[in-house]
């Protein structure tokens, strides 16, 4: 994730440099394309909520847009959607700008609680996990990457007792919201054309993504399309933009949709309760706080939580849902004991496999002068500025623990034309929290070098992980511990992706440019042998990296499941008139980048809601 942001800080010192023309000038561009958030005419208007409605929708982001959208094609029911944060921006827009956007007021600033089993190289072992807080959620904060998981895996959510998951079912909800714009793509039966949802490839890109791909051939894999029939081989990245700039879910599904009577938005309004009544076990309303001032809205059909997999279970809990024990503790009473909180899962990664080459085609701050390669985003909506995130390429590979098919790898690639300095210091350290003596001894050396990375990631852990309330105050932070790497298995593994990775960069493709491992050690590894299996192993340890994948923590399960918080429908069980709809209800993990899944589950869970409703007449 890191080193995708360097472009970041390149945009900041144009910004800086060129001063307050910047901005009007990219605005300008993007609005005479008519696609841009921030054209006055598809503004999503901020309104005070009336007393009552149908459906309240809490959280708008990669689902919460979609339900939104797809509740309000009835035109006769009234939809509130609850946005704890502001409007996108204007940085927002430029796909390179990603890490730019953390840390700030659209970032909800989250950090996992210290371990002693990963997240060593960075400050009081804590790694930080952004989410947004932002109209578009994490869409908004994401790399864009368009993944939608492995066939298996939804095939898995059916055979454990939730029918209606499997592939063939929700590859429709797939095609359904995509507008996919690769031609070479579009003529297949796994992709759709004319969705909400823009996807296609990035339209710059370095010599190194070429490479990447050819050198996956070498080794053995295929160079396919990983969201098509089989997901296993090497690609150049697919992402979710349009013509240059983010398609985020509340450009994609909420300001076509703006000026509909039936859909009021209320940003800036936190949730922090939901009003169930505990004799009739209904959910009947939502307390929020907009602007430091309480309010309540009420719902005569539904309240459904979209609010992602922190904050959804931290509402539950608020709520009085979850384990007994934990919120008397906490002080809250307890109206539903129910499992919420547990099974977190995540996609952790490797960070810091870095790779010179003797060739200028890595992305180096320095190298980028402000003025062109603003001018080329703003007229041609062309050049680095709409790479995703710095990301370029995307990889499923099988190691040895893999399923012996070889079509469920276990092992995901994400490679970037850049390292964690090449940006000089000025943002991947900060965002990441990297320690200074990591960061000075490691990558300071090599500051504006051109050098390239692959980012091994672990698909499926068998860790599981838990969200809790730090307390019955709604805005105290919630603790969060993935328990990454507690399971040996799971470190393993990525013990063999890196070696992938290193069999990779050693293919003949990179030669070109005099490609090398960069072979300066980790100060807390050096005792072990550089690249040895306990050196590797020390390095999945301390440069331990959040994919932004948190999932799992309102699992989805038959009422006999013990360990699941909704049914198959994604209804609260026990709890009438209340559904989560986001990355909570996953029983598992996907195999990939979840913000398309986050949607499948969104356009999935609104047809239910439909069904349910409108069969009732």
């Amino acid at each position: 994730m890191g080193v995708h942001v360097l472009l970041a800080s390149t945009a900041l010192k144009t910004v800086s440099v060129t001063g307050l023309w910047l901005i009007p000038l990219l605005l300008g561009a993007l609005t005479y394309h008519n696609y841009n958030s921030y054209d006055p005419e598809s503004k999503v208007l901020d309104k005070e909520p009336r007393r009552e409605y149908d459906f309240i929708v809490v959280g708008g982001g990669s689902a919460g847009a979609v339900v939104a959208n797809r509740l309000t094609e009835v035109y006769n029911w009234n939809v509130l959607l609850l946005e704890s944060g502001p409007d996108e921006n204007e940085i927002t827009d430029v796909p390179s700008l990603a890490g730019y956007l953390q840390l700030t007021k659209l970032d909800w600033q989250y950090k996992t609680e210290p371990t002693p089993y990963a997240c060593l190289g960075f400050k009081k072992h804590r790694c930080s996990w952004p989410r947004g807080k932002v109209l578009g959620g994490s869409s908004v904060l994401n790399y864009m990457i368009y993944i939608r998981g492995n066939s298996h895996d939804f095939d898995q959510w059916e055979s454990f007792g939730n029918p209606g998951w499997g592939y063939q079912d929700v590859l429709k909800y797939f095609i359904k919201s995509e507008d996919n714009r690769n031609p070479y793509l579009t003529k297949t039966k796994y992709h759709g054309t004319g969705g909400y949802l823009t996807v296609q490839e990035a339209p710059w890109r370095t010599p190194l993504v070429a490479a990447f791909v050819e050198a996956g051939v070498e080794i053995g894999y295929e160079n396919r399309d990983v969201n098509g029939a089989i997901q296993t081989g090497f690609m150049i990245a697919q992402g979710t933009i349009r013509r240059g700039s983010r398609c985020s879910t509340a450009k994609a599904f909420l300001r076509p949709v703006r000026t509909r009577k039936n859909l009021d938005v209320s940003l800036n309004s936190q949730a922090t309760r939901v009003l169930i009544n505990p004799v009739t076990m209904k959910a009947y309303g939502v307390e929020f706080v907009k602007h430091g001032v309480k309010k309540v809205v009420y719902a005569r059909k539904e309240v459904i939580l979209s609010a992602g997999a922190i904050n959804s279970p931290q509402l539950l809990m608020l709520s009085g849902i979850g384990p007994k024990d934990h919120l008397r503790d906490v002080g809250i009473k307890v109206i539903k004991d129910l499992p919420v909180g547990e099974n977190l899962q995540d996609h952790v990664g490797v960070g810091g496999l870095t790779f010179l080459v003797d060739k200028p085609v890595a992305i180096v701050q320095n190298r980028f002068q402000a003025f062109p390669i603003s001018m080329n985003y703003v007229v041609n909506e062309r050049g680095p500025m709409t790479t995703l995130g710095g990301l370029e390429g995307v990889a499923f590979v099988n190691t040895k623990y893999a399923n012996s098919s070889g079509l469920w790898p276990d092992i995901q690639f994400h490679m970037a034309p850049a390292s964690f300095s090449s940006d000089n210091g000025q943002i991947v350290r900060k965002i990441l929290g990297l320690t200074d003596e990591l960061y000075d001894t490691v990558y300071k050396p090599i500051a504006n070098k051109d050098a390239w990375t692959i980012m091994p990631l672990l698909l499926r852990p068998n860790t599981r992980g838990y969200v809790r309330l730090r307390s019955s105050n709604p805005f105290h932070y919630p603790i969060m511990n993935p328990r990454y790497h507690e399971n040996a298995l799971d470190v393993a593994r990525l013990v063999e992706g890196i070696k992938i990775a290193v069999k990779v960069a050693n293919a003949s493709p990179f030669r070109q440019f005099g490609s090398r491992l960069y072979n300066k050690p980790l100060p807390n590894c050096k005792q072990f042998q550089f690249m040895s299996d306990e050196y590797i192993e020390c390095q999945v340890r301390t440069i331990s990296m959040t994919i932004y994948h948190q999932c799992g923590t309102a699992k989805m399960g038959p009422s006999w499941d013990k360990e699941s918080v909704v049914d198959p429908r994604l209804r609260v069980h026990g709890v009438e008139g209340l559904r989560v709809i986001d990355a909570s209800i996953m029983p598992t993990i996907v195999s990939g980048n979840t913000n398309a899944a986050v949607i499948m589950i969104g356009e999935k869970g609104s047809d239910m809601i439909k069904q349910d409703w409108l069969n009732k007449r």
